[in-house]
């Protein structure tokens, strides 16, 4: 799976309201400013993300876009797919259906795609905007919250 461009700007611009939740409405002009994305693909974002669920808009003066629930409940996998359709790991087609198994080892292999498109939401819905919001507030952009640092290298022993 690649996550595109427009997967990483909604994910940009949800950190974004994440990271001034305490604030009244953000417009769409105050998160292309803060996050550099360009204001015109970032409204049709919005909009899909606002048709996910993930997002609110008010109208009006004032008016703008706050999360439509608490970070701690909005996942990466689910901003991904709000704007970008289901994360699979490709266009296959499932196992035993309309003749998806006719060819040698297919079956197998539509089942290992199957397998790795899970894996993949399971990774993606394993980070919040919370945790975002956390690793950009502590400093720890390279790994997530409460994660272990990596084992340092083993010497070997004369």
């Amino acid at each position: 799976m690649r996550v595109s461009t427009r997967g990483d700007y909604a994910s940009r611009a949800l950190l974004s309201l994440a990271l001034h939740a305490e604030e009244q409405p953000t417009s769409v002009r105050d998160i292309a400013e803060r996050t550099g994305l360009p204001q015109p693909y970032l409204e049709q974002i919005l909009l899909a993300l606002k048709g996910a669920g993930l997002v609110r808009s008010k109208r009006g003066v004032g008016g703008g876009y706050v999360l439509a629930r608490p970070a701690e409940d909005i996942t990466l996998g689910q901003i991904v797919s709000a704007v970008e359709g289901p994360i699979v790991a490709g266009d296959f087609g499932e196992p035993h259906q309309n003749g998806a198994c006719d060819h040698e080892g297919q079956c197998v292999l539509l089942s290992l795609w199957a397998e790795v498109g899970e894996h993949m939401r399971r990774h993606l819905d394993s980070f919040t905007l919370a945790d975002m919001v956390t690793r950009v507030a502590g400093g720890g952009q390279g790994r997530r919250a409460g994660a272990r640092p990596a084992a340092a290298p083993v010497a070997p022993v004369g």
